[in-house]
Protein backbone atom coordinates (compact mmCIF):
# COMPACT_ATOMS: atom_id res chain seq x y z
CA UNK A 1 0.00 0.00 0.00
CA UNK A 2 1.45 3.49 -0.75
CA UNK A 3 1.78 6.35 1.66
CA UNK A 4 -1.26 8.21 0.32
CA UNK A 5 -3.37 5.14 0.25
CA UNK A 6 -3.69 5.17 4.13
CA UNK A 7 -6.34 6.50 6.11
CA UNK A 8 -6.26 9.20 8.64
CA UNK A 9 -9.29 9.76 10.70
CA UNK A 10 -9.14 13.30 12.34
CA UNK A 11 -11.16 13.41 15.04
CA UNK A 12 -12.12 17.40 16.74
CA UNK A 13 -14.63 18.98 17.14
CA UNK A 14 -12.94 22.06 16.35
CA UNK A 15 -13.44 22.80 12.12
CA UNK A 16 -10.79 25.16 11.87
CA UNK A 17 -8.80 22.22 13.54
CA UNK A 18 -9.98 19.45 11.01
CA UNK A 19 -9.32 21.57 7.87
CA UNK A 20 -5.43 22.94 8.75
CA UNK A 21 -4.98 19.25 9.72
CA UNK A 22 -6.89 18.07 6.35
CA UNK A 23 -4.48 20.65 4.33
CA UNK A 24 -1.58 19.35 6.47
CA UNK A 25 -1.71 15.32 5.18
CA UNK A 26 -4.06 15.49 2.64
CA UNK A 27 -1.39 15.38 0.09
CA UNK A 28 0.04 12.32 1.74
CA UNK A 29 -2.97 10.30 3.36
CA UNK A 30 -6.66 9.82 2.43
CA UNK A 31 -8.13 11.97 5.19
CA UNK A 32 -11.62 11.03 7.26
CA UNK A 33 -13.30 14.04 9.48
CA UNK A 34 -15.21 13.52 12.79
CA UNK A 35 -16.51 16.02 15.00
CA UNK A 36 -17.43 13.73 17.92
CA UNK A 37 -16.97 10.84 19.69
CA UNK A 38 -19.99 8.77 18.34
CA UNK A 39 -18.67 9.57 14.38
CA UNK A 40 -15.27 8.52 15.62
CA UNK A 41 -16.23 5.09 17.26
CA UNK A 42 -18.89 4.91 14.11
CA UNK A 43 -16.24 5.45 11.33
CA UNK A 44 -13.20 3.71 13.37
CA UNK A 45 -15.66 0.59 12.57
CA UNK A 46 -16.89 1.13 9.35
CA UNK A 47 -14.01 3.15 7.58
CA UNK A 48 -10.93 1.12 8.98
CA UNK A 49 -8.49 4.13 9.14
CA UNK A 50 -5.15 3.15 10.01
CA UNK A 51 -4.28 6.14 12.06
CA UNK A 52 -6.82 7.84 14.28
CA UNK A 53 -5.67 11.66 15.33
CA UNK A 54 -8.22 11.78 18.73
CA UNK A 55 -9.15 14.94 20.36
CA UNK A 56 -9.66 14.64 24.19
CA UNK A 57 -11.95 17.45 24.79
CA UNK A 58 -14.72 16.35 22.21
CA UNK A 59 -18.27 17.62 23.30
CA UNK A 60 -20.50 14.12 24.22
CA UNK A 61 -17.82 12.15 26.00
CA UNK A 62 -14.42 12.56 26.40
CA UNK A 63 -11.63 11.11 23.97
CA UNK A 64 -9.73 8.88 26.95
CA UNK A 65 -13.23 6.78 26.94
CA UNK A 66 -13.46 6.95 23.36
CA UNK A 67 -9.91 5.24 23.06
CA UNK A 68 -10.94 2.74 26.05
CA UNK A 69 -13.94 1.70 24.10
CA UNK A 70 -11.63 1.53 20.36
CA UNK A 71 -9.43 -0.35 22.06
CA UNK A 72 -11.97 -3.38 22.96
CA UNK A 73 -12.28 -4.45 19.56
CA UNK A 74 -9.34 -2.44 17.15
CA UNK A 75 -5.98 -2.02 17.64
CA UNK A 76 -5.74 0.76 15.36
CA UNK A 77 -2.90 3.45 16.30
CA UNK A 78 -3.83 6.73 18.39
CA UNK A 79 -2.74 9.45 18.17
CA UNK A 80 -4.32 11.63 21.31
CA UNK A 81 -4.66 15.54 20.13
CA UNK A 82 -4.77 18.08 22.82
CA UNK A 83 -3.85 21.67 24.63
CA UNK A 84 -3.82 19.51 27.92
CA UNK A 85 -0.24 19.47 29.06
CA UNK A 86 0.24 18.01 32.03
CA UNK A 87 1.66 14.28 32.43
CA UNK A 88 -0.87 12.97 34.97
CA UNK A 89 -3.30 14.08 31.38
CA UNK A 90 -0.74 12.22 29.10
CA UNK A 91 -0.50 9.27 31.38
CA UNK A 92 -4.62 8.26 31.24
CA UNK A 93 -4.81 8.65 27.68
CA UNK A 94 -1.65 6.31 27.27
CA UNK A 95 -2.86 4.23 30.02
CA UNK A 96 -6.44 3.99 28.35
CA UNK A 97 -4.93 2.43 25.07
CA UNK A 98 -2.90 5.62 23.20
CA UNK A 99 -0.35 4.91 21.06
CA UNK A 100 1.78 8.45 21.50
CA UNK A 101 0.52 12.17 22.39
CA UNK A 102 0.93 15.30 20.83
CA UNK A 103 0.81 18.77 21.94
CA UNK A 104 -1.57 21.66 20.83
CA UNK A 105 0.40 23.59 19.34
CA UNK A 106 2.77 21.64 16.73
CA UNK A 107 4.09 21.26 13.82
CA UNK A 108 3.46 19.27 10.57
CA UNK A 109 7.00 17.85 10.54
CA UNK A 110 6.53 16.13 14.03
CA UNK A 111 2.70 15.23 13.56
CA UNK A 112 3.52 13.47 10.43
CA UNK A 113 7.00 11.62 11.99
CA UNK A 114 4.51 10.25 14.63
CA UNK A 115 2.26 8.89 11.84
CA UNK A 116 4.86 7.33 10.05
CA UNK A 117 6.12 5.58 13.14
CA UNK A 118 2.67 4.76 14.59
CA UNK A 119 2.04 3.05 10.28
CA UNK A 120 5.19 1.26 10.75
CA UNK A 121 4.55 -0.15 14.47
CA UNK A 122 1.40 -1.46 13.24
CA UNK A 123 2.31 -3.05 10.01
CA UNK A 124 5.79 -4.50 12.25
CA UNK A 125 3.95 -6.01 15.01
CA UNK A 126 6.43 -8.73 16.80
CA UNK A 127 5.10 -11.69 17.81
CA UNK A 128 6.19 -14.65 19.85
CA UNK A 129 7.52 -16.53 16.92
CA UNK A 130 9.72 -13.38 15.30
CA UNK A 131 13.11 -12.46 15.15
CA UNK A 132 13.70 -8.67 15.23
CA UNK A 133 16.86 -7.34 14.00
CA UNK A 134 17.41 -3.46 13.85
CA UNK A 135 21.37 -2.14 13.16
CA UNK A 136 23.24 -4.38 15.73
CA UNK A 137 20.70 -5.64 18.11
CA UNK A 138 18.98 -8.97 17.07
CA UNK A 139 16.50 -10.32 19.33
CA UNK A 140 15.26 -13.89 18.21
CA UNK A 141 11.74 -14.12 20.53
CA UNK A 142 11.36 -18.10 20.16
CA UNK A 143 14.75 -18.89 21.28
CA UNK A 144 15.17 -15.89 23.78
CA UNK A 145 18.36 -14.84 22.38
CA UNK A 146 19.81 -11.34 22.09
CA UNK A 147 22.85 -10.71 20.32
CA UNK A 148 24.37 -6.85 19.82
CA UNK A 149 27.04 -7.01 16.96
CA UNK A 150 26.70 -11.11 16.30
CA UNK A 151 27.99 -11.11 20.26
CA UNK A 152 25.81 -12.74 22.41
CA UNK A 153 23.92 -10.95 25.31
CA UNK A 154 23.57 -12.19 28.89
CA UNK A 155 20.53 -10.66 30.49
CA UNK A 156 18.28 -11.05 33.71
CA UNK A 157 15.03 -12.79 33.46
CA UNK A 158 13.28 -9.42 33.83
CA UNK A 159 15.75 -7.44 31.72
CA UNK A 160 14.95 -9.90 28.67
CA UNK A 161 10.78 -9.52 29.60
CA UNK A 162 11.71 -5.73 29.38
CA UNK A 163 12.81 -5.46 26.03
CA UNK A 164 10.19 -8.27 24.98
CA UNK A 165 7.52 -5.57 25.85
CA UNK A 166 8.68 -3.10 24.45
CA UNK A 167 9.91 -4.08 21.49
CA UNK A 168 6.44 -6.06 20.80
CA UNK A 169 4.89 -2.53 21.04
CA UNK A 170 7.65 -0.63 19.02
CA UNK A 171 6.92 2.79 18.35
CA UNK A 172 4.57 3.01 21.23
CA UNK A 173 4.94 5.35 24.42
CA UNK A 174 5.06 2.76 27.26
CA UNK A 175 3.75 4.24 30.66
CA UNK A 176 5.87 2.76 33.83
CA UNK A 177 2.75 1.65 35.23
CA UNK A 178 2.15 -0.58 32.32
CA UNK A 179 5.44 -2.25 32.49
CA UNK A 180 5.82 -2.45 35.77
CA UNK A 181 2.63 -4.11 36.07
CA UNK A 182 3.88 -6.22 33.09
CA UNK A 183 6.85 -7.58 34.23
CA UNK A 184 6.37 -7.71 38.32
CA UNK A 185 2.77 -7.31 38.82
CA UNK A 186 0.16 -5.03 40.35
CA UNK A 187 2.47 -5.09 43.45
CA UNK A 188 4.89 -3.19 41.90
CA UNK A 189 3.07 -1.10 39.63
CA UNK A 190 4.28 2.39 41.19
CA UNK A 191 7.94 1.01 42.20
CA UNK A 192 9.51 3.32 39.20
CA UNK A 193 13.04 2.87 40.99
CA UNK A 194 12.91 -0.35 40.09
CA UNK A 195 12.11 -0.10 36.44
CA UNK A 196 14.56 2.98 36.21
CA UNK A 197 17.53 0.30 37.17
CA UNK A 198 16.51 -2.28 34.81
CA UNK A 199 16.22 0.15 31.84
CA UNK A 200 19.88 1.65 33.08
CA UNK A 201 21.25 -2.18 33.02
CA UNK A 202 19.55 -2.98 29.73
CA UNK A 203 21.01 0.08 27.81
CA UNK A 204 24.32 -0.37 29.19
CA UNK A 205 24.18 -3.97 27.42
CA UNK A 206 22.06 -3.74 24.07
CA UNK A 207 22.96 0.30 23.27
CA UNK A 208 26.14 1.03 21.25
CA UNK A 209 26.17 4.22 23.55
CA UNK A 210 24.19 3.78 26.52
CA UNK A 211 24.46 7.80 27.03
CA UNK A 212 22.50 8.16 23.88
CA UNK A 213 20.63 5.16 23.38
CA UNK A 214 19.05 4.79 19.85
CA UNK A 215 16.73 2.17 20.90
CA UNK A 216 15.46 2.84 24.36
CA UNK A 217 14.46 6.58 24.49
CA UNK A 218 13.01 8.06 27.72
CA UNK A 219 9.44 10.18 27.76
CA UNK A 220 9.96 12.11 30.42
CA UNK A 221 7.73 11.85 33.50
CA UNK A 222 5.47 9.09 31.53
CA UNK A 223 7.71 5.92 30.55
CA UNK A 224 9.58 4.68 27.85
CA UNK A 225 9.39 3.82 23.93
CA UNK A 226 10.96 1.97 21.33
CA UNK A 227 12.30 3.88 19.30
CA UNK A 228 11.90 2.68 15.42
CA UNK A 229 13.11 3.96 11.96
CA UNK A 230 10.22 6.86 10.76
CA UNK A 231 11.88 7.10 7.20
Amino acid sequence: MTENKYKILIVDDERPIRRYLSAALGATYHILEAENAAEAITYTATQHPDVLLLDIGLPDEDGIQVCRKIREWSNVPIIIISVREDEEGKIKALDAGADDYITKPFGTGELMARIRVSLRRNQTTVDNESVFEDSALRVDLVARSVTVSDEPVSLTPNEYDILKILIQHAGKVLTHRFILTKVWGDTYADDNHLLQVNISNLRKKIELDPTRPRHITTEPGIGYRFSVNTN
